[in-house]
């Protein structure tokens, strides 16, 4: 039986940031349901879109987005639909757009092969003895076993490391069902979509690469008919479908209090979504991810006791950035506010006809 310095579960943004860090630096094994290349096997369903602090999280491991793993267009505003008050807003935003698929596999690619990786692996279960972590995992329909000191729960929102560590922990969660399209409007655009009648979260739109994806997230039950129903209203609204090429469906974690953050214990921890770090406002994430990711491989490269209590202090400021997040959300998704806010065109960008 193998020993690894640190095992990483699961090679999203995320985990991939944090292997790549931690390579070469300590013995590090990560496992991965995706496989290494092409459009086959486990995908992560997202819009796929970038935000500044991603930006700025890339910018500081010093890379560069290489081209294949952007999309066209390049669309530099949100266009905000309410429902129920029939108003629609513009507000500049600055994401770049990717194909979500694409830019895992290239942040994969970028760890170093000093770090050994398992891809189209499946972690079957994990537990704690004598002060080491074991993990039992299969590949090619075989079963291996590993024991690791550190234990990093790089996998999402469905995350078994997660469920492992606080088995009694719940946090708010909703089924995000967005489907995809032939691009049939003549301006690409990107939306955001508020009706409380049918959630209390909301949808999104964004054009990419010839197709336009319609998705939302929706209470667990009901999630699919709530999705229809939202589909049907907005092509009244001006939205056009067509026939579906496919659909897609994830859990989506959506914090709501300060205690739905959580870090790990007994040298094992939790980042990006695993974590809870997830912005309640936009359900972005790849921001949190690559954060925690560097904050925690910067911890345990400089190998100090207690890595736990020191990674809970070092992501306060983190989770600080996410409680203002829950606040936002909490306006935005009350519809008297937020027609008030958008009524007063406050940041509002007036299209020319």
């Amino acid at each position: 039986m193998e020993h690894f310095d640190v095992a990483v579960i699961g090679l999203g943004p995320a985990g991939a940031a944090l292997a790549r860090q931690l390579a070469g630096k300590m013995r590090v094994i990560a496992l991965d349901k995706k496989r290494q290349q092409g459009t086959e096997g486990f995908m992560k369903p997202c819009g796929g879109l970038l935000a500044p602090d991603a930006q700025r999280s890339l910018i500081r491991a010093g890379l560069t987005l290489p081209v294949s793993v952007m999309a066209n267009p390049q669309i530099f505003s949100v266009r905000t639909v309410d429902c129920q008050s029939g108003l629609t807003r513009n507000y500049q935003r600055s994401y770049i757009n990717v194909n979500r698929h694409a830019f895992d596999l290239w942040m994969k690619s970028l760890i170093p092969s000093t770090a050994e990786v398992h891809h189209d692996t499946l972690c079957r279960r994990i537990w704690r003895d004598e002060g080491r972590w074991h993990v039992l995992f299969s590949v090619n329909g075989a079963e291996q076993e590993i024991t690791a000191r550190y234990l990093v729960g790089a996998d999402g929102a469905n995350s078994m490391v997660r469920r492992s560590l606080y088995p009694n922990h719940e946090i708010r969660k909703y089924v995000a069902i967005q489907q995809w399209f032939a691009e049939k409007h003549a301006l690409p655009f990107y939306s955001c979509v508020f009706d409380n009648t049918l959630t209390d979260c909301y949808a999104w739109s964004i054009s990419k690469d010839g197709y336009f994806i319609f998705g939302g997230a929706f209470p667990m039950k009901e999630g699919q008919a709530r999705y229809q129903a939202l589909k049907e209203q907005m092509e009244g609204n001006g939205y056009q479908f067509g026939p579906v090429i496919k659909t897609e469906k994830c859990t989506v974690l959506y914090p709501s209090r300060w205690s739905d953050f959580v870090c790990g214990q007994e040298n094992a921890f939790l980042i990006g979504e695993a974590a809870g770090f997830i912005s309640a406002s936009s359900l972005e994430g790849i921001s949190y991810a690559l954060d925690s990711a560097e904050i925690l491989g910067d911890l345990l490269i400089a190998g100090k006791a207690h890595a736990n209590q020191h990674y809970r202090s070092a992501t306060r400021g983190l989770r600080l950035k996410l409680l203002g997040k829950i606040g936002k959300a909490n306006l935005l998704t009350q519809p008297r506010l937020r027609r008030a806010i958008m009524r007063s065109r406050i940041s509002d960008i007036t299209l020319r006809a």
